[in-house]
């Protein structure tokens, strides 16, 4: 066992690290999302990767029948949890957990959100906005691009109150929003 203060990582890299079309995929995911490099697009495969990994034990407690009350309440907890992050909605089953993409996961982030949202022009502006202090989640300033917003606070992204970008009048505002 390691020291256990030292931050470990959340990710695996892939297995063939040079396969042409699963580099043309990751580059054009990145991108699009405005990610900073490939190993946050790892972080999300992870994430995902987890998920259905305790889908396939669920889905194992249940055929062998030995504890279907814990197998039952597994499946609840794990559906709460995927739907209080918005990975799926309210009407969804155990099985639509196995078919999550990275890109769901990779829209709850909050640089996805705040570019949809509008308050930024480019995913990497959005991202520049958050580290830099201009962008608050339910009332408090949030400087981690990858935060994955659940859906309770999804409607509450705004400017800082005290950022130059909170006044209507600012310059790179109006360029934002077009006016």
């Amino acid at each position: 066992m390691g020291y256990p203060g030292k931050n470990h990582k959340q990710y695996s890299t892939p297995k063939r690290r040079f396969e042409k079309t699963r580099l043309e995929d990751e580059a054009k995911i990145v991108i699009e999302f405005g990610l900073r490099n490939k190993r946050e697009l790892w972080k999300a495969e992870s994430a995902l990767r987890k998920y259905r990994k305790a889908t396939r034990e669920i889905l194992a407690l249940r055929s062998a029948g030995t504890d279907l009350k814990q197998a039952e309440t597994k499946k609840v907890q794990l559906l709460n949890h995927l739907e209080r992050y918005g990975l799926l909605s309210g009407e969804s089953d155990i099985e639509d957990i196995l078919a999550l993409k990275s890109e769901q996961a990779l829209e709850r982030r909050l640089q996805t959100l705040v570019y949809r949202k509008g308050l930024a022009r480019s995913p990497k502006q959005a991202r520049q906005l958050i580290t830099h202090g201009h962008i608050i989640v339910s009332g408090h300033r949030v400087t981690i691009p990858g935060y994955l917003v659940p859906r309770s606070e999804e409607a509450s992204i705004g400017y800082y109150a005290h950022s130059p970008l909170a006044a209507e009048s600012h310059a790179e505002r109006s360029r934002i929003t077009g006016r």
